[in-house]
């Protein structure tokens, strides 16, 4: 783990070390001051994930093709 501010990390950073939190924690092996920490940690680190996955998902457009092949128009996602 990091001590990389949650915000400043890349959605795949934060998944690696929200992986690594979850183990952690499934294994039990650290004391239960540190896994409240962890957990918190953790907390943090979904949020974040969360937020990042919100934000490409009303990036996405859908392409309408033409009879060509070409990409003729975007409209934004359906329910988004």
């Amino acid at each position: 783990m990091t001590d990389v501010a949650v915000e400043k990390m890349s959605f795949e950073t934060a998944m690696a070390e929200l992986d690594q939190v979850v183990g952690k924690l499934e294994r039990g092996d650290v004391a239960l001051e540190d896994s409240i920490s962890l957990y918190e940690r953790g907390a943090k680190l979904k949020a974040h994930c969360e937020a990042k996955l919100k934000d490409a998902e009303e990036k996405v457009e859908k392409i309408s093709v033409g009879g060509d092949g070409q990409a003729t128009a975007t409209t934004p996602v359906e329910g988004l």
